[in-house]
């Protein structure tokens, strides 16, 4: 059989075919007579030419040239046509020889050194091309177009201006000759140790700071002093975009190579933010050590290096309404901690002898914080709270920023009401607070206050103390004081929508099945020194394996109570109780959920919880009763409306709601707080606006340390607190809270006193024009159900013939803590330390005092007893924090 396979006869003209035979012929191969001629046409016997094996063939027989021979298919030259097939296309070398000419599969995609060296050369010769000409183009900006400040202007709610302050920048220039050698080398120890030989920019900290921004994370690192100085003084723009990083690159760059570098260490130092509003060290030196920059010393000047890393967390004085971590304890211990650090530092790198060294051992404490006069009264802490609110809600907002000012930030602060509420306190302070008189009992006497607008969350008034200029903590924010039985209403908020747990209903998960309290029919033990038990009727125990035995003020004690009674009378016994049958996780939701901040409260789950041991603010007292005021609506307060700078609004607050309780919880609440006002005997009765509804909650804490009255109307909740609290670091105590017995010539003080009292003239001021609105009507709780927990007995459903132990029994008074059951002589446990036993006699057996399991009851206890137990305040049990009490 022939080798060549037959094909019909090809056009001739242009195309491959007639391409390969050009190929053929310039090889000098001649094709056999007759070879591909057919007998009908002899004459095309060379112009019919059929290729061998196709067009791989044909590229084949190109490229081997004249005088080789042809091989079969099914040899080397098959497997040749085979490779030739996968690299079809290949084409001919290119410049450029990608995808490369030669290769085949894989290998034709890899791209060889050569390309790759050549890629990256052309590429660093593009950068470099660009980084001259941008270096060539660039301008300095001059220093005093953006190192100069303006004034920030705070607006009443009403429009008026409130304060300018901001722009009277406290920064004065002085030379490098003034400026301690020691606070230069402080710097470049903690900042750049690099400063006197670098070119002004640090390339591997440039690279990761733009690739942490290009991935959307914060910069960190990489700045030099000459690049701070130039972000500093030179750039409006403080935004860290990947665009403002290269400006600020070559601007550096250019800096360093026309100023010397003591002139850029001068222009870094004097234009840099200190904290407190002081720009520059001759000002820090001024406002931290109240004296001048050259007078300075190696360890003042290592302190005020050290807030540079940032004054907000190592300010000594803290800066908790900038944010909550910045407490004075936490900056100190940062700040310490940083300039030990430079001191060091300062050694290694030879800038300070250790002879030197060795005599800074003490951390320099710098002077308080002061304010300047425009600031005094109540102004300056309407501006701190605007300003914390402002930076703590707008993105990308500094502190250091701030304070160049040029921005107008409008508050929600209402003029009349901010001046109502320091009237009402100063008048009462006047009147009854006299520490000449009284040094023991009426020194460090404290007042603070807030009021919110329930709707909108607008903080419309504050009280944070007598002088902002005189007393730097503002009253009206975290103070760590205890909040005692205002905090109850969250504990009843909770048993309405969360439920008790239900004793027997403990499942593999958890507690089963809740049972929501309906606050009129549920009963609960009112006995003074109740022994408190978990939910299943077990003893509740600390670590150390002691009983809680709950006290009621006075000691006191109640029949079985209903929730309503318990909140007008303040009894303290029902309400740790019930929190410990709901359970501790479920009510803190409860008064996080109604607006408290949860870092606020305390983490144990220890049955005074529920009475107030923890310490949230005014401002958040008043925003969470607020809660209950607008149906179970929940708004965060806030302080600014909107903020503009240079003529164009960047910042405007937006309503966030959430729904904290239905309005069934609400309105339910509300309305068992409305008692508390309006019975003759609730706690709350001194805060009655005539033709008004009110409601609202007192609380006193453990040994009358501080004492609130936080309530609210359907258009305004304000909550007013009192403690004396010795702050005074020349007196070299400990920061602690005093007790009050004996303040103001009252032998106690309770939230049923003074604050009752400035919360109802204050809200009289307050309301006198507004609209009077009234709250909605109780809605029907669903599913809501008579709960008896702490022992209460729930009655038998049939009477019985014989003598029964009910509540009717019970003398009409509340029982006399002295009072004791008379045991016979057959009795073997006694009923007041244990209340499981069972008593033999006494006509009163404690039917109203307690028995049962200690939890929730469902049928009538068939073993009554007392659980009023307990030989003392302490009783063997575990007694702290709040009692509670009214």
């Amino acid at each position: 059989m022939s080798e060549h396979r037959r094909k019909p006869p090809q056009p001739q003209g242009g195309g491959r075919a007639a391409a390969r035979r050009a190929a053929q012929q310039s090889s000098g191969r001649r094709a056999a007579p007759g070879r591909d001629a057919t007998s009908a046409s002899p004459s095309a016997s060379y112009a019919e030419e059929r290729p061998y094996g196709g067009r791989a063939e044909a590229r084949r027989a190109a490229q081997r040239g004249g005088g080789r021979r042809r091989v079969d298919e099914s040899g080397a030259g098959g497997r040749a046509a085979r490779r030739g097939a996968a690299g079809a296309g290949a084409g001919k070398k290119r410049l450029i020889d990608y995808p490369r000419h030669n290769k085949y599969g894989w290998r034709r995609w890899m791209p060889s050194w050569r390309l790759v060296a050549g890629l990256c050369i052309g590429f660093v010769g593009l950068l470099t091309v660009a980084a001259a000409i941008a270096y060539s183009t660039v301008v300095i900006p001059k220093e005093a177009e953006a190192a100069t400040a303006q004034n920030n202007v705070y607006y009443w709610a009403d429009g008026s201006q409130m304060a300018a302050t901001g722009g009277e920048v406290n920064r004065q220039i002085i030379g490098i000759d003034q400026i301690p050698r020691a606070m230069q080398k402080a710097v470049i120890s903690a900042e750049n140790k690099t400063f006197e030989k670098d070119s002004g920019i640090d390339p591997m900290g440039i690279t990761r700071a733009v690739f942490n921004m290009a991935r959307g994370q914060e910069t960190q690192g990489g700045s030099t002093i000459t690049q701070q100085y130039v972000k500093n003084a030179r750039l409006d723009d403080q935004n860290q975009t990947l665009s403002r990083k290269f400006q600020e690159l070559f601007i550096s760059i250019k800096i360093d190579s026309e100023m010397g570098k003591p002139e850029i260490m001068q222009g870094y130092l004097n234009t840099s933010y200190y904290g407190r509003g002081a720009y520059g060290i001759q000002a820090a030196a001024r406002t931290y050590y109240n004296k001048d920059a050259e007078k300075l010393n190696p360890s003042e000047c290592a302190f005020l290096a050290t807030l540079l890393k940032g004054a907000t967390y190592y300010d000594p004085a803290g800066a908790t309404e900038i944010d909550s971590r910045a407490t004075a304890p936490a900056n100190r211990e940062r700040a310490e901690k940083r300039w030990r650090w430079i001191l060091d530092e300062m050694v290694k790198d030879n800038h300070l002898t250790a002879e030197e060294r060795a005599e800074y051992t003490e951390f320099p404490d710098p002077q308080k914080p002061k304010k300047n006069a425009q600031l005094g009264g109540q102004i300056g802490y309407l501006v701190d709270l605007a300003k914390a609110n402002f930076l703590n809600n707008y993105k990308g907002m500094t502190e250091r920023k701030l304070a160049q000012g040029g921005y107008e930030i409008h508050t929600t602060f209402d003029k009349k009401k901010v001046q109502a509420l320091e009237d009402t306190i100063k008048g009462i302070y006047k009147k009854h607070i006299d520490p000449e008189k009284r040094p023991d009992t009426d020194t460090h006497v404290q007042f603070g206050g807030a009021s919110v607008e329930p709707e909108t969350g607008k903080i419309v008034a504050i009280y944070g103390g007598t002088d902002a200029t005189k007393h730097f903590t503002n009253n009206a924010d975290a103070t760590g004081a205890q909040v005692g039985s205002t905090f109850k209403p969250f504990v009843l908020a909770a048993a309405m929508r969360d439920g008790v747990r239900d004793p027997e209903g403990e499942i593999e998960q958890g507690p089963g099945q809740r049972t929501i309290v309906d606050p009129d029919k549920s009963r609960y033990n009112g006995a003074n020194k109740l022994k408190i038990k978990n939910y299943d009727g077990s003893i509740w125990r600390n670590e150390e394996g002691k009983e809680w035995l709950q006290t009621n003020d006075g000691d006191e004690s109640f029949k079985n109570i209903s929730l309503r009674e318990a909140m007008i009378h303040s009894a303290n016994s029902p309400f740790v109780q019930l929190g410990m049958d709901i359970g501790i996780p479920q009510v803190r939701k409860a008064a996080v959920d109604a607006g408290l901040l949860e870092s606020s409260l305390v983490e144990s789950n220890v049955p005074s919880f529920s009475l107030g041991i923890s310490d949230p603010s005014a401002i958040r007292m008043a925003g969470a009763y607020g809660t209950f005021a607008a149906n179970g609506k929940q708004r965060d307060p806030y302080s600014v409306t909107s903020v503009e700078h240079r003529g164009q609004t960047i910042y405007k607050h937006e309503d966030e709601v959430e729904t904290a309780f239905t309005k069934a919880v609400a309105t339910n609440v509300t309305d068992v707080l409305r008692d508390v006002v309006d019975d003759d005997e609730g706690t709350g009765k001194n805060a009655r606006l005539p033709g008004r509804q009110v409601a609202g909650k007192t609380g006193t804490t453990d040994d009358n340390k501080s004492a609130w009255f936080v309530g609210y109307t359907p258009q305004l909740s304000t909550a007013i607190d009192m403690y004396r609290l010795d702050d005074d670091e020349k007196s070299g105590k400990k920061r602690e809270f005093l007790k009050m017995y004996g303040t103001g010539d009252r032998d106690t003080i309770h939230g049923s006193s003074f604050p009752s009292e400035i919360w109802q003239t204050y809200m009289s001021k307050a309301l006198k024009d507004a609209k009077i609105l009234e709250f909605d009507e109780p809605v029907e709780l669903e599913d809501a159900e008579a709960v008896w927990g702490g022992g209460a007995v729930k009655p038998k459903p049939t009477p019985s013939s014989s003598p029964s132990p009910s509540p009717s029994q019970s003398p009409s008074s509340s029982p006399s803590p002295s009072l004791s059951p008379s045991p016979g002589p057959s009795e073997s446990c006694n009923p007041w330390e244990d209340w499981t036993c069972e008593p033999t006699g006494g006509a009163n057996a404690g039917t109203d005092q307690g028995g049962g399991n200690g939890g929730i009851t469902s049928s009538p206890s068939t073993s009554p007893g007392t659980d009023s137990g307990g030989n003392g305040n302490n009783g063997g049990g575990f007694i702290g924090g709040s009692d509670g009490t009214q």
